[in-house]
Protein backbone atom coordinates (compact mmCIF):
# COMPACT_ATOMS: atom_id res chain seq x y z
CA UNK A 1 0.00 0.00 0.00
CA UNK A 2 1.08 3.58 -0.78
CA UNK A 3 0.27 5.88 1.51
CA UNK A 4 1.01 10.22 1.14
CA UNK A 5 0.32 12.68 3.88
CA UNK A 6 0.06 16.16 3.13
CA UNK A 7 0.74 19.03 6.15
CA UNK A 8 1.79 22.58 7.11
CA UNK A 9 3.84 20.23 9.61
CA UNK A 10 5.03 17.49 8.24
CA UNK A 11 7.30 17.11 11.05
CA UNK A 12 4.03 15.71 13.00
CA UNK A 13 4.16 13.22 10.98
CA UNK A 14 8.04 11.36 11.95
CA UNK A 15 6.13 8.41 14.54
CA UNK A 16 5.03 7.16 10.95
CA UNK A 17 8.66 5.90 10.84
CA UNK A 18 8.15 4.43 13.91
CA UNK A 19 7.58 0.45 15.68
CA UNK A 20 5.33 -1.58 13.20
CA UNK A 21 4.75 0.92 10.64
CA UNK A 22 8.69 1.23 10.42
CA UNK A 23 9.27 -2.36 10.40
CA UNK A 24 6.75 -2.88 7.25
CA UNK A 25 8.42 -0.01 5.12
CA UNK A 26 11.57 -1.47 6.17
CA UNK A 27 10.20 -4.82 4.53
CA UNK A 28 8.32 -2.99 1.35
CA UNK A 29 4.66 -3.95 2.43
CA UNK A 30 4.08 -0.25 2.87
CA UNK A 31 5.68 3.41 1.21
CA UNK A 32 4.59 6.46 3.21
CA UNK A 33 5.33 10.09 1.67
CA UNK A 34 4.76 13.21 3.78
CA UNK A 35 4.54 16.02 1.75
CA UNK A 36 4.86 19.91 2.81
CA UNK A 37 1.74 21.85 1.59
CA UNK A 38 3.65 24.91 2.18
CA UNK A 39 5.79 24.18 -0.59
CA UNK A 40 2.84 25.00 -2.86
CA UNK A 41 3.27 28.73 -2.07
CA UNK A 42 4.44 31.43 -3.65
CA UNK A 43 4.47 34.61 -1.48
CA UNK A 44 7.46 35.00 0.85
CA UNK A 45 5.58 34.32 4.13
CA UNK A 46 4.47 30.82 2.27
CA UNK A 47 0.80 31.75 3.61
CA UNK A 48 -1.80 28.87 3.04
CA UNK A 49 -4.83 30.44 3.86
CA UNK A 50 -7.15 33.16 4.09
CA UNK A 51 -10.44 35.32 5.49
CA UNK A 52 -13.54 33.24 4.94
CA UNK A 53 -15.88 34.80 2.36
CA UNK A 54 -19.35 35.69 4.13
CA UNK A 55 -17.38 36.59 7.46
CA UNK A 56 -17.09 35.11 10.51
CA UNK A 57 -13.83 33.85 13.30
CA UNK A 58 -10.78 32.31 11.81
CA UNK A 59 -9.11 31.16 8.84
CA UNK A 60 -9.55 28.91 5.44
CA UNK A 61 -7.00 27.22 3.85
CA UNK A 62 -7.11 27.79 0.29
CA UNK A 63 -8.32 25.81 -2.92
CA UNK A 64 -5.88 26.47 -5.27
CA UNK A 65 -2.54 25.63 -2.83
CA UNK A 66 -4.05 22.65 -2.14
CA UNK A 67 -5.15 22.17 -5.95
CA UNK A 68 -1.70 21.89 -6.72
CA UNK A 69 -0.72 19.29 -3.99
CA UNK A 70 -3.18 16.92 -4.61
CA UNK A 71 -2.52 16.88 -8.52
CA UNK A 72 0.71 16.09 -8.15
CA UNK A 73 -0.05 13.20 -5.91
CA UNK A 74 -3.73 11.86 -6.69
CA UNK A 75 -3.43 8.75 -8.95
CA UNK A 76 -6.16 6.41 -10.83
CA UNK A 77 -7.91 4.32 -7.68
CA UNK A 78 -6.52 6.63 -5.13
CA UNK A 79 -9.23 7.21 -1.95
CA UNK A 80 -8.41 10.89 -0.98
CA UNK A 81 -9.13 11.05 2.48
CA UNK A 82 -10.07 14.47 3.97
CA UNK A 83 -9.47 14.78 7.90
CA UNK A 84 -12.58 16.99 9.38
CA UNK A 85 -14.78 17.19 12.29
CA UNK A 86 -17.67 17.52 10.25
CA UNK A 87 -16.77 14.16 7.99
CA UNK A 88 -18.02 10.34 8.66
CA UNK A 89 -16.90 8.94 12.03
CA UNK A 90 -14.47 6.40 11.43
CA UNK A 91 -14.65 3.00 12.60
CA UNK A 92 -13.45 -1.23 12.47
CA UNK A 93 -15.70 -1.39 9.48
CA UNK A 94 -14.52 1.66 7.52
CA UNK A 95 -10.27 0.81 8.21
CA UNK A 96 -10.94 -3.08 7.23
CA UNK A 97 -12.34 -1.19 3.94
CA UNK A 98 -9.26 1.18 3.84
CA UNK A 99 -7.10 -1.82 4.04
CA UNK A 100 -7.92 -3.41 0.93
CA UNK A 101 -6.79 -0.22 -1.15
CA UNK A 102 -3.33 0.06 -3.18
CA UNK A 103 -3.24 4.21 -2.48
CA UNK A 104 -4.53 6.36 0.00
CA UNK A 105 -3.82 9.92 0.13
CA UNK A 106 -4.70 12.32 3.13
CA UNK A 107 -5.26 15.87 3.44
CA UNK A 108 -4.77 17.23 6.92
CA UNK A 109 -6.64 20.28 7.26
CA UNK A 110 -5.98 23.34 10.15
CA UNK A 111 -7.69 26.28 10.80
CA UNK A 112 -11.25 26.44 10.07
CA UNK A 113 -10.60 24.02 7.46
CA UNK A 114 -9.87 23.44 3.92
CA UNK A 115 -12.01 25.56 1.02
CA UNK A 116 -14.73 23.01 0.44
CA UNK A 117 -14.34 23.16 -3.53
CA UNK A 118 -11.51 21.07 -3.27
CA UNK A 119 -13.72 18.05 -1.90
CA UNK A 120 -16.03 19.20 -4.82
CA UNK A 121 -13.47 19.47 -7.56
CA UNK A 122 -11.94 15.91 -6.86
CA UNK A 123 -15.49 14.43 -6.23
CA UNK A 124 -16.54 15.49 -9.84
CA UNK A 125 -17.38 12.82 -12.54
CA UNK A 126 -13.99 13.34 -13.87
CA UNK A 127 -12.05 11.85 -10.69
CA UNK A 128 -14.73 9.61 -10.03
CA UNK A 129 -14.49 7.83 -13.96
CA UNK A 130 -11.13 7.17 -12.77
CA UNK A 131 -11.69 5.22 -9.65
CA UNK A 132 -10.56 8.37 -7.28
CA UNK A 133 -12.96 8.52 -4.02
CA UNK A 134 -12.88 11.31 -1.82
CA UNK A 135 -13.81 10.61 2.02
CA UNK A 136 -14.81 13.21 4.91
CA UNK A 137 -13.56 11.52 7.81
CA UNK A 138 -13.33 12.42 11.71
CA UNK A 139 -12.31 10.56 14.26
CA UNK A 140 -14.47 12.08 17.16
CA UNK A 141 -16.62 14.28 18.25
CA UNK A 142 -14.43 16.88 19.26
CA UNK A 143 -12.00 19.11 17.73
CA UNK A 144 -8.59 18.80 17.20
CA UNK A 145 -5.75 21.67 15.87
CA UNK A 146 -5.30 19.95 12.85
CA UNK A 147 -5.42 16.49 10.57
CA UNK A 148 -2.79 15.00 11.51
CA UNK A 149 -3.24 13.10 14.75
CA UNK A 150 -6.34 11.35 12.92
CA UNK A 151 -4.07 10.75 9.59
CA UNK A 152 -2.20 8.83 12.79
CA UNK A 153 -4.98 7.22 13.87
CA UNK A 154 -6.53 6.17 10.85
CA UNK A 155 -3.22 4.80 9.00
CA UNK A 156 -2.17 2.59 12.43
CA UNK A 157 -5.81 1.42 12.37
CA UNK A 158 -5.54 0.66 8.55
CA UNK A 159 -2.41 -0.75 8.48
CA UNK A 160 -2.08 -3.27 11.01
CA UNK A 161 -5.09 -5.25 9.28
CA UNK A 162 -2.68 -5.18 6.65
CA UNK A 163 -0.93 -9.05 5.73
CA UNK A 164 2.45 -9.08 7.26
CA UNK A 165 2.33 -5.92 9.01
CA UNK A 166 1.65 -7.74 12.16
CA UNK A 167 4.10 -10.30 13.54
CA UNK A 168 1.03 -12.33 14.84
CA UNK A 169 -1.67 -11.98 12.77
CA UNK A 170 -3.90 -14.31 14.97
CA UNK A 171 -3.90 -11.12 17.45
CA UNK A 172 -5.89 -9.35 15.45
CA UNK A 173 -8.99 -12.15 15.78
CA UNK A 174 -9.66 -11.53 18.90
CA UNK A 175 -9.20 -7.57 19.04
CA UNK A 176 -11.47 -5.08 20.23
CA UNK A 177 -14.16 -4.22 17.79
CA UNK A 178 -13.52 -6.55 15.21
CA UNK A 179 -16.87 -7.55 14.91
CA UNK A 180 -20.22 -5.78 15.68
CA UNK A 181 -20.46 -5.26 19.71
CA UNK A 182 -17.59 -7.03 20.81
CA UNK A 183 -14.42 -5.01 22.43
CA UNK A 184 -11.41 -7.61 23.94
CA UNK A 185 -11.72 -9.54 27.51
CA UNK A 186 -9.36 -8.24 29.94
CA UNK A 187 -5.58 -9.50 29.80
CA UNK A 188 -3.44 -10.11 32.68
CA UNK A 189 0.84 -11.35 32.66
CA UNK A 190 3.03 -12.63 35.06
CA UNK A 191 3.40 -12.27 37.77
CA UNK A 192 -0.15 -14.03 39.16
CA UNK A 193 -0.07 -11.36 42.77
CA UNK A 194 0.52 -7.67 42.47
CA UNK A 195 -0.32 -5.22 44.96
CA UNK A 196 -2.58 -8.06 46.54
CA UNK A 197 -4.71 -8.40 43.16
CA UNK A 198 -4.94 -11.53 42.00
CA UNK A 199 -5.16 -12.73 38.68
CA UNK A 200 -8.41 -14.88 37.96
CA UNK A 201 -8.23 -18.04 39.22
CA UNK A 202 -9.73 -19.49 36.02
CA UNK A 203 -7.02 -17.96 33.84
CA UNK A 204 -4.37 -20.27 35.84
CA UNK A 205 -6.16 -23.54 35.42
CA UNK A 206 -5.48 -24.58 32.05
CA UNK A 207 -9.00 -25.65 31.09
CA UNK A 208 -9.06 -23.98 28.02
CA UNK A 209 -12.90 -24.55 27.11
CA UNK A 210 -13.70 -22.89 30.61
CA UNK A 211 -10.90 -19.80 30.14
CA UNK A 212 -12.98 -19.07 26.53
CA UNK A 213 -16.06 -19.37 28.24
CA UNK A 214 -14.57 -16.89 30.99
CA UNK A 215 -13.13 -14.14 28.07
CA UNK A 216 -16.28 -14.36 26.47
CA UNK A 217 -18.14 -13.52 29.88
CA UNK A 218 -15.89 -10.62 30.44
CA UNK A 219 -15.75 -9.09 27.33
CA UNK A 220 -19.08 -9.06 27.28
CA UNK A 221 -19.31 -7.48 31.00
CA UNK A 222 -16.73 -4.63 29.74
CA UNK A 223 -19.04 -4.01 26.36
CA UNK A 224 -21.57 -3.47 29.05
CA UNK A 225 -20.37 -1.47 31.73
CA UNK A 226 -18.93 1.21 28.71
CA UNK A 227 -22.17 2.02 27.28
Amino acid sequence: MKIDVISIFPEYLAPLELSLLGKAQDKGLLEINVHDLRVHTSDNHHSVDDTPYGGGAGMVMKAQIWGDALDDLITDGCDLIILTPGGRRFNQRMAEELSTKSHLLFACGRYEGIDDRVRQHYSTTAYSDRGIRVHEISIGDYVLGGGEVASMVIIEAVTRLIPGVLGNPESIVEESHMSEGFVEYPSFTKPATWRDLEVPEILLSGNHAAIAKWRSEAAHKRAQDNL
